[in-house]
């Protein structure tokens, strides 16, 4: 297997300069300090995690030293060197790479295409590309990557686990000699977060630096040698990894502790609510049946492609189905649409809230309401904004939700205030079961615990909720009873009592048979 130029090629010498040094770094906005002081080094030959709770600061730093933003005050220095850092040119010309959470790709272009966009082998002939070259480099990082990936593939058809890998790819193929990584396994599955991690070991034992973002503080455990903690835009502390706990991590960032470990089983769940019986749809969902009860949080394990959100999206109306009988109340369910899995009392959660989640255009009130038109119209479909802003006002103020304001933008809110916001929308319904997917990815840790707050309440209130997730943790701490899904198959059904990370990834794997 060939490696791509940036992994083959000999790192950079030893230097006694941090490969990266920010002192002083402050950034502010109109009404908001979003940096003020903040002070951290990465040296050649480490990965430096950068953790906080979302409207910490860590996105603003991060898009600092990409070039999107410039600093107020403070300095920046790359191998002991003063830069200044006046765009993402700049910034690939210095030797910076960012990977972003949300993948930045052409959906019109190839896999190949977006890996090397702006940096295309030219053909002899003038302008012209040399298809060939960009297919066979393209072809070679992936190979790196050890990623399945046709570089001709279009990134329209990929998911976002898939595109997700695209932007990694797109990254290494730059000769950084710092790689910031901003949520890089938040679409990824476990075997993709091991291949990754195992590249920037790579990159580690070549003298790179890596500054890594996570909201998953296991990986911050695994990967990292040291630790910087932001909160509220200032610097609370950087540690050696080596010498905290994950309590000791999580109180830096939240300024309080936080029991994960406590138990959340509920009383007897109650009627049947849901029912699926040998639900197909081919190549996709293969003779699925489970029951799914009142006050139940029923949790659906497996690796992205196992045919949990497709069961998902098969329940609400998105994707038709080849055979199979749903039952929602001891009646017979057959959506055709969203609209009738509305009108029976099923709420979705999707696993992509930027793409189908929210209207990133509208504000927040706008995006609570769009699942509640009909209790905020009058005269014959006019939206009564008062209404609206009163029922979202309620709502926000039920979930804490930051910004207080219904007129805020929803694009601006942080990744676990647009969660919420998504949740918000069916609080107003009377939804019997709600299907939530993903529900606290790229989420920090402290959103993360009020989501659990709240999903906990519903179900105590009799709510049916169905969980989709590929963090086992979430899985074992909020579900009453797990599924395994395999090739679209359920593949293992176990109560929470019995089940345990390696028993479910056996069974997702599959090591059942």
């Amino acid at each position: 297997m060939t490696g791509s130029p940036l992994l083959d090629r000999p790192g950079p010498p030893p230097a006694t300069a941090p490969a990266l040094e920010v002192v002083g770094l402050t950034k502010a906005f109109p009404g908001v300090q979003a940096l003020e002081d903040v002070s951290l080094s990465v040296g050649a030959g480490e990965v430096h995690a950068l953790v906080g709770e979302n409207g910490a600061g860590k996105s603003t730093l991060i898009k600092i030293l990409a070039g999107v933003y410039q600093a107020d005050a403070g300095s920046v220095r790359l191998g002991g060197q003063p830069v200044t850092i006046r765009s993402v040119h700049e910034a690939h010309r210095l030797g910076i790479a960012v990977i972003y959470q949300e993948p930045a790709l052409v959906s019109a272009l190839t896999v190949a295409e977006n890996i090397l966009l702006g940096r295309e082998p030219l053909a002899r002939l003038r302008g012209l590309v040399d298809r060939q070259a960009l297919l066979a480099e393209a072809q070679r990082i992936l190979d790196r990557l050890q990623s399945p990936l046709d570089p001709r593939a279009p990134v329209a058809e990929l998911g976002i686990s898939w595109r997700q890998v695209v932007e990694i790819a797109k990254a290494l193929s730059l000769d950084a000699r710092l790689i910031v990584m901003d949520e890089p396994t938040a679409a990824l599955t476990l075997q993709e977060t091991q291949r990754l991690f195992h590249i920037v070991r790579e990159l580690k034992a070549q003298g790179r630096a890596v500054l890594f973002i996570s909201h998953t503080l296991e990986e911050v455990f695994e990967i990292a040698d040291r630790v910087t903690v932001l909160r509220d835009g200032r610097l609370v502390t950087t540690r050696e990894v080596s010498g905290l706990t994950r309590a000791d991590l999580v109180r830096f960032m939240i300024g309080r502790a936080v029991d994960e470990s406590r138990n959340r089983a509920r009383p007897v769940v109650g009627l049947e609510v849901l029912r699926v019986s040998r639900l197909r749809r081919q190549g996709v969902l293969d003779d699925v049946t489970f029951t799914l009860h009142a006050g139940e949080v029923l949790g659906i394990a497996g690796l992205v492609g196992s045919g949990r959100t497709e069961l998902a999206r098969a329940l609400f109306g998105a994707d038709s189905v080849d055979s199979g009988e749903i039952w929602i109340g001891g009646r017979r369910f057959d959506p055709r649409s969203p609209r009738d899995a509305l009108r029976a009392g099923i709420g979705l959660v999707p696993e992509d809230r930027k793409r189908e989640g929210l209207v990133e255009l509208f504000s927040t009130a706008a995006n609570i309401s769009l699942a509640n038109l009909g209790a905020i119209s009058r005269f014959g479909g006019w939206i009564d904004r008062p209404r609206e802003r009163a029922l979202a006002m309620r709502l926000i103020a039920r979930l804490s939700l930051q910004p207080p304001s219904p007129d805020w933008p929803v694009r601006t809110l942080s990744g676990g205030n647009q969660q919420k916001a998504v949740l918000a929308r069916w609080l107003a319904r009377d939804v019997k079961a709600l299907l939530v997917d993903e529900p606290t990815r790229g989420v920090d840790v402290g959103a993360k615990d009020e989501i659990y707050q709240l999903m906990d309440e519903l179900a105590r209130a009799g709510m049916a909720i169905l969980m989709i997730s590929s963090y086992l943790p979430e899985i074992l701490q909020m579900s009453d009873r797990i599924l395994v899904m395999q090739e679209g198959r359920i593949v293992l059904e176990l109560p929470r009592s019995e089940a345990t990370e390696e028993r479910l990834m056996e069974a997702a794997t599959g090591g059942l048979t």
